[in-house]
């Protein structure tokens, strides 16, 4: 499905993503006023490619065709926890990377949120479960069916946190084209 881009100043479409790289979810959701919907949610399955840099092209192909697909205004990222595996955080890096070059080279701002930041931001409590979201979500965006890999509702909760935190790209992460409006002198 391809959506043209219609949206006015009370409407923005904002695209979550939840990096990974056996595993990436996405969600999609419109913000008409004060009403949130859901317009897509799913993952992108990586564990089927033994090589990691075609996972890291798949993320970037799937990550571009959802923003050709539903054009969002914004995207948000969890960004990655700190774990103790060295070699899982690279790889996991190198997948957001991968994700947010995807929105970068459509100079769509991006924003990334903390795991509790998403999770208190949704549920109101920083430490919720990935099930206490996923129900939390089903209530707040009419969502029929939780799905069986909450790594879908994970992102569909990180587009959710940035609507709440009510941010437009302010994070340390921009777009090229706002970089270099804001360091004319670095540019050369």
């Amino acid at each position: 499905m391809v959506v043209t881009k219609q949206t006015s100043k009370a409407e923005k479409i904002i695209l979550g993503l939840d990096p990974g790289t056996s595993v990436m979810g996405y969600g999609v959701i419109k913000i008409s006023g004060t009403k949130m919907t859901m317009l897509q949610y799913g993952v992108i399955h990586l564990s089927k490619y033994a090589n990691h840099e075609v996972k890291l092209r798949k993320i970037f192909d799937r990550v571009t065709s959802l923003i050709n697909d539903y054009l969002p205004d914004e995207v948000a990222l969890e960004a990655p926890f700190y774990g103790k595996n060295i070699q899982s955080m690279l790889k996991l890096g190198r997948a957001q990377g991968v994700a947010m070059a995807a929105a970068l080279q459509k100079d769509l701002p991006i924003t990334e949120y903390a795991p509790k930041k998403v999770k208190m931001s949704v549920t109101g409590n920083g430490n919720a479960s990935k099930e206490q979201v996923a129900e939390m979500l089903k209530t707040l965006l009419g969502i029929k069916e939780i799905p069986k890999l909450l790594d879908a509702t994970d992102a569909l909760g990180v587009a959710v946190c940035h609507h709440f935190q009510g941010k437009t790209g302010t994070s340390s992460t921009k777009s090229w084209k706002a970089f270099i409006n804001d360091n004319p002198g670095r540019v050369k």
